[in-house]
């Protein structure tokens, strides 16, 4: 039985509005599993700044990689928990479609790891 061994973002230039001095960058959320493979869960999240390359750092870019790929702010009048729940719940429900059973009180529970693009690391001027 395959098993969901970690999350992994991974992060690289936004090519639809890529401008070599505005931070402007794409997030893929995806499950990585014990025999390697990786399954989509999220490719359409990303964020633009008015913020400039030269003092962008990796670790600005990997937390705001970690919020922009949710879960994401509750509904007026639901809570976190609530907004948190249904996000792990529609995650696990993907993976289940694609043969993958885990639950999404295990999915929230894996590590997640952050992946910089080499191309987005060659933007960036500062560490």
């Amino acid at each position: 039985m395959t098993t969901v061994v970690h999350l992994e973002t991974f992060v690289d230039l936004d090519e639809r509005h890529d401008d070599p001095r505005r931070v402007s960058v794409s997030a893929t959320l995806s499950a990585v599993l014990d025999d390697g493979r990786r399954i989509t869960l999220l490719d359409d999240r990303g964020w633009g700044s008015t913020g400039l390359w030269e003092t962008t750092t990796a670790g600005e870019i990997e937390a705001t990689a970690l919020t922009v790929v949710g879960p994401d702010e509750p509904a007026e009048g639901g809570t976190r928990e609530e907004a948190a729940a249904a996000y792990w719940t529609h995650l696990a429900a993907a993976l289940r479609e694609r043969g993958v059973a885990v639950g999404p009180d295990t999915l929230g529970s894996l590590p997640h790891a952050v992946v910089l693009a080499d191309r987005l690391r060659g933007r960036m001027t500062t560490g």
